[in-house]
C-alpha cells in the first residue's frame, strides 16, 4: 500500500545511511523520497522532527522469518529482513505475503546447502508433520491464510521428498538451480562441524562439492553466503569462494590475523551476529526485553525467548568476539548487522525479530565501532552488498522506508530504540501492538 499524499518531516537531523547531514526537511510522496533540503513544500502534511533523527529503514541481514515475524520486525523500524534459510523466496512471498502491508519487506536464500543430518537439524524439534510452534501460529490465521500456508508447506515437503544427493557435485549444482527456480535471491551453504552448537561430529559437505555449488550460484548471478561459527570453518568458506560470512567465528586462534587478511583481500563481508554469539556463550538479552521502549512490543513467548539463551559453548568469551569484529573492521571488511533470529523457543534464546537489530548495533559499539559505523552496518552497507539499490539510504528517488527516533543515535546508539514513527514506502506503519 503505497502512500500518495505528500509528507514533509521538518527540522529533523538526518542520517542518510552514510553520514549525518545536519538539520533538514525530508519530503516524500508516492512511496519515494522527493527532496532533502531546507525548503518546506506547500500543501504537504508536516511532521515536526525537532529533537529527533530520521534514519533509513533498518535491515536485518540474517533471519529466519514468517509473516508474524515480519510484522514484529517493522514495529522496531526494521523495514527489510534477509532470510538465510527458509521459504520467503519470490515464490514463497507470492504465496504468503500477497496484499500484506504492515510487515517488513523480505528477501531469501531459499534452502541452504547442507549434508543430510547436518546443521541445523540439531536445533529442530523432531516432530511429524507441521511442527507444534508453527501450529500455534496457525491458530491466529484466517481459513484462507491457513490454506495458503499449508499449500506452501506441502510444496516444500514435496520438494524434500525428491531430495537430490547434495553430497555430490552434480547433486549440489542441481540443488543450487532448484533454489533459483523457486526465486531465491542469493544462495547459502552450511559449514558447521557442530562443536559450538554442542553437537560435535555433524556431517558436512566436502569442500570440492561446496566449491562447485558456489561456482554455479555465481554463474547464475547470485552471491553466496556461508554459515560459519569457527575460524576453521571461515577459512574453508574463504577457500571455496563465498562472498560473505553469515556469522563471526567465535574463537580466536593464533592464525586469526592471516584469516582476517584473507577475508579482507577477497572482499568478503561479515555479518557477525554478536547477539547470537553472546547467547551461545550463555548470556540472555533479558535486559533488552525489559527496556520500557521494548517490553510493550513483545508477547510473552518472545519475552521468554529473549530471557533465555543457547548456552551451547560457555567456553567462549565476548572479548574474543569483540576483538575479531574490530580487527575485521579495521582491515576494511564490510560489517553487516544481522541477528539469526528465528522462532520463539527457549533453546533459541536471546533473540527477537526487530529489537535484536538494535541490540546488535549496541554490541558493535561495544566492540569499538562508532555509533555512525553501526548505523551504516544496519542500512547502506547491507543494501550495497545485497544489491538493494532502492533502499538503505535517505536520498532522492529511493524508497521512503524511514524511521523517526527521539534523540541522536549517531551519538548514543541506544537512541535507535526511541522510535516515534516508521514508514514503509511512504505509508506510516501502525505501531499499536497486538500481542496475542
Amino acid at each position: 500500500m503505497m502512500q500518495t499524499k505528500r509528507t514533509a518531516i521538518v527540522n529533523v537531523h538526518v542520517f542518510d545511511g552514510t553520514k549525518m547531514l545536519g538539520q533538514k526537511n525530508v519530503v516524500f510522496q508516492h512511496g519515494k523520497i522527493i527532496s532533502i533540503s531546507n525548503e518546506v513544500p506547500i500543501g504537504a502534511e508536516v511532521i515536526d522532527g525537532r529533537g529527533c533523527t530520521l534514519l533509513p529503514g533498518l535491515i536485518d541481514a540474517h533471519v529466519h522469518t514468517s509473516e508474524d515475524s515480519l510484522r514484529d520486525a517493522i514495529l522496531f523500524g526494521v523495514t527489510t529482513e534477509l532470510e538465510m534459510q527458509g521459504g520467503m523466496t519470490k515464490k514463497g512471498r507470492e504465496l504468503q505475503l500477497k496484499d500484506k502491508f504492515n510487515v517488513a519487506d523480505v528477501r531469501s536464500s531459499g534452502m541452504a546447502l547442507t549434508a543430510p543430518g547436518g546443521h541445523p537439524d540439531e536445533l529442530i524439534p523432531k516432530e511429524e508433520g507441521i511442527p507444534s510452534f508453527i501450529l500455534k501460529k496457525m491458530e491466529k490465521m484466517t481459513e484462507e491464510e491457513k490454506q495458503e500456508f499449508i499449500a506452501s508447506f506441502e510444496e516444500r515437503k514435496s520438494e524434500d521428498g525428491n531430495k537430490l544427493d547434495v553430497t555430490t557435485k552434480d547433486g549440489a549444482v542441481k540443488f543450487v538451480r532448484q533454489q533459483m527456480e523457486n526465486g531465491a535471491d542469493y544462495f547459502k551453504i552450511m559449514i558447521e562441524e557442530g562443536t559450538v552448537m554442542n553437537a560435535p561430529g555433524l556431517p558436512m559437505i566436502q569442500p570440492e562439492v561446496m566449491r562447485a555449488a558456489v561456482d554455479e550460484a555465481h554463474k547464475l548471478g547470485k552471491i553466496v553466503i556461508a554459515h560459519v561459527l569457527t575460524a576453521e570453518a571461515a577459512k574453508t568458506a574463504v577457500d571455496v569462494g563465498v562472498d560473505g560470512l553469515a556469522h563471526l567465528f567465535i574463537d580466536r586462534p593464533d592464525w586469526t590475523p592471516e584469516l582476517i587478511k584473507a577475508i579482507a583481500d577477497k572482499g568478503i563481508f561479515v555479518t557477525p551476529c554478536l547477539v547470537l554469539n553472546s547467547s551461545i556463550i550463555g548470556t540472555s538479552a533479558c535486559h533488552v526485553a525489559k527496556d520500557k521502549r521494548v517490553e510493550h512490543k513483545l508477547n510473552e513467548d518472545w519475552k521468554m525467548t529473549m530471557c533465555s539463551c543457547f548456552n551451547t559453548f560457555p567456553a567462549g568469551n565476548m572479548e574474543d568476539n569483540f576483538n575479531n569484529v574490530k580487527d575485521l573492521f579495521d582491515a576494511g571488511v564490510d560489517i553487516l548487522v544481522g541477528t539469526d533470529v528465528s522462532v520463539p523457543m527457549p533453546h533459541l534464546g536471546g533473540l527477537a525479530h526487530g529489537v535484536s537489530v538494535h541490540h546488535e548495533m549496541q554490541l558493535l559499539v561495544d566492540a569499538g565501532l562508532s555509533p555512525t559505523d553501526a548505523l551504516r552496518s544496519a542500512t547502506s552497507v547491507i543494501a550495497k552488498r545485497f544489491s538493494l539499490t532502492d533502499r538503505g539510504q535517505i536520498a532522492e528517488g529511493l524508497r521512503a522506508d524511514l524511521v523517526l527516533v527521539k534523540g541522536n543515535p549517531s551519538e548514543n546508539i541506544s537512541d535507535s530504540l526511541s522510535i516515534l514513527n516508521v514508514w514503509k514506502e511512504g505509508a506510516e506503519i501502525n505501531l499499536c501492538v497486538d500481542k496475542n
